[in-house]
């Protein structure tokens, strides 16, 4: 099995990662005096994310080329477990989808009994949202339990709420692109053009409060519940490492506008596992989302916007069609109603203070076999301050 290598960012700056080795690319690229030496002698990947496609393809068949060098690896390789891996670029901006049908219908159900359990429009357009760039952080951060408005209260039915740490922090298995092609405002970005807007992938953890979003999403969607921290691997996966995952997306219910065609299978051969303090409790299957991730690049541009290199989007939760799939805690509970059990004997409904929440992933290797996608991981500490909450009006009497 070919393993394929990944980048990123450590203490000695750029760095690419094959196994469990990992290659300080700054200074390789130094020693040989590369032709790559100044994409790669930055803290991040910045540099490399903007030189575009060609530059892409020849700096990962060098670095290839240094991995099979023993004496480089010897000189300037580490062991994975002795490295400091930091974010690995700069993000500029960032976007979510909601982008598979399985986990759309299942909070339609949970959360709309009754209803449909799709909206309307979701089977036209990814739905997505805009995110906060400023909040995403490395795997490994300490996540700091959110506070905010969420429903309660005598007069709830009226829109009354109570107000104080998220009693119901979730997660949300995602797998995230990393954009390193730009386009002009008011052009849009074609499907066909993703390989060359794309660099690569990375894992991510959307972690949500479910209760501060029930309360704040209408009409305008998530903002609180959301932007407090989104979590994100260490460990950039160029495209070209996941060609052998390529698969034909789920057929299509409904007939697309031109600009979300696209003649390249797009859909993904990408198995995760989550887990809560050691203990997995669901395995999500991205090949089974509905919207491919070129559709997504597709739609986030064909208003006009642009892109620029370090842009994120993230899939939205990959959850699978049965139970053992699902990818989030509010559809594994069912809303907290039917707690999953964890190590210990313990039991969960959302994520407790301490709690360790760790996503892995693995994707078909060329050459066979199957080669690991890294992890995100993140553990939850208390809200940073006690918080006021509204007094009634007897309480002030």
């Amino acid at each position: 099995m070919s393993v394929p290598i990944a980048f990123g960012s450590t203490g000695h700056g750029v760095a690419a990662r094959r196994g469990d080795t990992v290659l300080d690319l700054g200074r390789v690229a130094r020693h040989l005096s590369s032709p790559h030496e100044a994409v790669l002698a930055g803290p991040t990947l910045d540099a490399l994310l903007a030189a575009g496609r060609p530059t892409w393809d020849a700096v990962r068949e060098s670095v290839e080329a240094w991995f099979d060098d023993a004496e480089l690896v010897e000189r300037f390789g580490h062991p994975i477990d002795e490295v400091d891996a930091r974010l690995p670029f700069t993000v500029a901006d960032y976007v979510d989808f909601f982008s598979s049908r399985e986990h759309a219908e299942n909070l339609g159900r949970i959360l709309r009994p009754g209803q449909p359990a799709l909206q309307p429009n979701w089977l036209s357009l990814p739905v997505g949202y805009h995110g906060r760039a400023g909040t995403v952080v490395a795997s490994g951060t300490p996540v700091v339990r959110p506070s905010g408005q969420r429903p309660g209260g005598p007069l709830a039915a009226a829109g009354e709420s109570s107000f104080g740490p998220s009693r119901k922090l979730d997660v949300e298995v995602e797998v995230g692109f990393v954009v390193g092609g730009s386009s002009a405002l008011g052009s849009a970005v074609p499907t066909s053009a993703f390989e060359d807007a794309v660099f690569g992938v990375v894992l991510v953890n959307d972690w949500s409060a479910r209760d501060i979003q029930a309360f704040e999403y209408v009409p305008l969607g998530p903002m609180l519940a959301k932007s407090f921290a989104t979590s994100l691997s260490a460990w950039v996966y160029p495209l070209a490492a996941l060609e052998a995952a390529r698969v034909a997306p789920p057929a299509r219910e409904r007939p697309m506008h031109p600009y979300l065609q696209s003649d390249q299978e797009w859909g993904l051969d990408i198995e995760l596992e989550l887990a809560v303090n050691g203990t997995v409790v669901s395995r999500p299957r991205f090949r089974e989302m509905y919207w491919t991730p070129d559709q997504q690049l597709a739609h986030l541009t064909v208003n006009g916007a642009s892109i620029r290199p370090g842009d994120l989007f993230a899939s939205g939760t990959v959850s699978s069609a049965s139970p053992e799939g699902y990818g989030s805690l509010i559809e594994l509970t069912r809303n907290g109603e039917q707690p999953v059990k964890i190590s210990s004997g313990e039991t969960r409904a959302f994520l407790l203070d301490g709690d360790e929440v760790v996503i892995t992933a693995t994707a078909p290797a060329p050459g066979g076999g199957r080669f690991s996608l890294g992890d995100v991981r993140g553990r939850i500490v208390p809200a940073s301050a006690p918080h006021p909450t509204l007094q009634s009006k007897e309480e002030h009497s």
